[in-house]
């Protein structure tokens, strides 16, 4: 009840939408077309014709087929890999430390890393955004900061990138399916006009994509773009941390709605409660970008965006992949920490890294933070 109050105030946010939209912008190219069909049942809702079922290249779950070719592998349980990135404060991407410099502990053990390799690599990255009554109403603020988001990261995918569209409400639809070919995302994205729905089950969308992405090989991330509110999820946000740890799929988090948050609370219109909501959403995609290797951002203004895209193609596209055995080889399925570290062998003090001026720098380790451990089949 009291995300419903929330979402009958930010409906206001038409008006203050409009205020936001002669601010930021003109409306991305091609809102202007194609609204989204309206719910079954609906008293002027038009004949529905059955849709051309299109085969997935997701992975597919249990009970369903996995089609041929689909591209995922199989790999040794016995081996983690373990992707970092390592960047300074404005998000770029720092080459050339040499490999002896990473240690890698697994529940505070040091590790023996048997691989090691950096260099550039295409991105397969799986878009999920919310697009539900609760912020993205036609022609809202939310609508309009979605949209702008979501084709904007689009427009700075190379052409060698792979690019899959999932949009939400209720449940979770693949819009679209990993390709390389852009403007079939782009089509994708032209059938979010008008939502359908008022749930945001982000937890759902999340756990469901990132299961089917567990398998792809290669430099894979989701991109969320949402509030982070959840209202109707069968899963819990224990429940969804954990699954996410699992998958082992880096989640790179764009949270919307903080400039009109803070419109509104300045004009003295968000409750306690309603600042209590949002920063709990914010706290969810924080948790769930930091706990899978990932990043998470909060823009305040269509600024941001480009040097956000900038910072996510740095994180993935430049990176050192390490491979290790672990040294536990108990096969208990319980979750197993990682930590990596940039140390100075020779005095096992943390490593000092310096600007082209010789000036100390500050520097962001990320990785993913565990795994869980097989379990022993009897």
């Amino acid at each position: 009840m009291r995300k419903r109050n929330l979402v009958a105030l930010l409906m206001f946010g038409s008006l203050a939408g409009g205020f936001l939209l002669a601010w930021q912008g003109p409306a991305p190219k091609g809102t202007e077309t194609v609204a989204r069909p309206r719910k079954k049942g609906s008293p002027d809702a038009p004949e529905e014709k059955p849709a051309e079922k299109v085969e997935s290249k997701f992975k597919k779950k249990a009970g369903e087929d996995a089609p041929a070719g689909a591209p995922i592998f199989r790999s040794d349980v016995t081996t983690i890999s373990v992707d970092v990135a390592v960047l300074d404060k404005n998000g770029r991407f720092i080459p050339n430390i040499p490999r002896g410099n990473f240690r890698i502990l697994e529940d505070g053990v040091p590790q023996t890393v048997t691989g090691a390799a950096m260099g550039e690599a295409p991105m397969t990255v799986c878009m999920v955004i919310e697009f539900s009554n609760l912020f993205q109403q036609y022609w809202s603020s939310g609508w309009y900061e979605t949209l702008q988001a979501s084709y904007g990261f689009l427009e700075t995918l190379k052409p060698e990138d792979y690019v899959a569209i999932v949009a939400y409400d209720l449940r979770p639809e693949i819009l679209s399916d990993f390709s390389t070919d852009k403007r079939k995302a782009m089509e994708a994205m032209q059938r979010l006009r008008i939502a359908a729905y008022s749930e945001s089950n982000l937890y759902d969308a999340l756990t469901d994509t990132a299961d089917r992405m567990s398998e792809i090989e290669g430099r894979r991330a989701i991109v969320v773009i949402a509030s982070g509110m959840d209202t109707f999820s069968k899963l819990t946000f224990d429940q969804t941390r954990k699954k996410i740890q699992q998958a082992g799929v880096p989640i790179y988090a764009i949270g919307l709605l903080q400039a009109l948050r803070e419109w509104y609370d300045a004009r003295g219109f968000l409750s306690g409660i309603d600042r209590l909501d949002f920063l709990q959403a914010d706290n969810q995609m924080r948790t769930f970008a930091k706990e899978s290797g990932g990043q998470s951002y909060f823009p305040r203004f269509f600024g941001e965006f480009p040097n956000i895209y900038r910072s996510i193609h740095q994180a993935l596209r430049n990176q050192y992949s390490f491979n290790y055995q672990p040294s536990n080889q108990v096969k208990d399925g319980k979750y197993r920490k990682i930590t990596v570290q940039l140390v100075n062998p020779a005095t096992n003090e943390p490593l000092r890294i310096v600007d082209e001026k010789g000036k100390p720098m500050k520097y962001t380790i990320v990785a993913k933070q565990g795994y869980n451990a097989p379990r022993e089949v009897e």
